[in-house]
């Protein structure tokens, strides 16, 4: 039995240090990085069209009719035109016709009344001038990155970075085992 458990004991142990071993592959331990430099060889922008607003005040004339009331309250002659239309409607026929007739009377003369009294008032057009607010935006080109070539120990490298790294551009150097 104790064959067993030391048998199991090495087989556990080898793949916990296989474990490890894969863990190293994948990350490197901070001895095996370093920084160096690296010489530029081209930067080409990145364009994007992004959209500027920029509002702009838009103006135009525009024909517009006025009314003056003369008289200043109509009410005085759609009452006065009322009256006389209910008198006369009361003269036309007999009993509850009388009645409808008295009431068909005073609207129409109320209306007629009315309208005699804004025959006097004046109307006349004007232009004036409204203005509005509109979009008056544009496209604009804009840098949003760089495509960056450099090399390296001999080795020809390209990164797109958000910034133009001049001349020479920092890297960082990592070094692990090759399987």
């Amino acid at each position: 039995m104790s064959r067993t458990l030391y048998l199991i004991a090495a087989l556990v142990l080898a793949f916990s240090n296989a474990a490890f071993a894969q863990d190293d592959r994948r990350a490197p331990s901070e001895e095996s990085v370093h920084f160096a430099w690296a010489d530029v060889l081209r930067v080409d922008p990145i364009y994007s069209y992004e959209r500027v607003a920029r509002p702009e005040r838009e103006c135009y004339d525009e024909t517009v009719t006025h009314h003056d009331d003369r008289r200043g309250n109509n009410t005085g002659a759609t009452v006065l035109g009322a009256i006389i239309g209910g008198a006369l409607g009361n003269q036309v026929g007999k009993g509850d016709g009388r009645k409808a007739a008295t009431i068909a009377g005073a609207v129409v003369g109320g209306a007629i009344g009315n309208n005699q009294a804004r025959r006097d008032d004046e109307h006349y057009t004007t232009n004036e001038r409204r203005c509005r607010e509109v979009d008056g935006g544009y496209e604009e080109r804009r840098v949003s990155g760089y495509d960056v070539e450099y090399r390296y120990r001999g080795e020809t490298y390209m990164s797109r970075l958000n910034y133009d790294p001049g001349e020479r551009i920092r890297v960082r150097v990592s070094v692990t085992p090759a399987e």
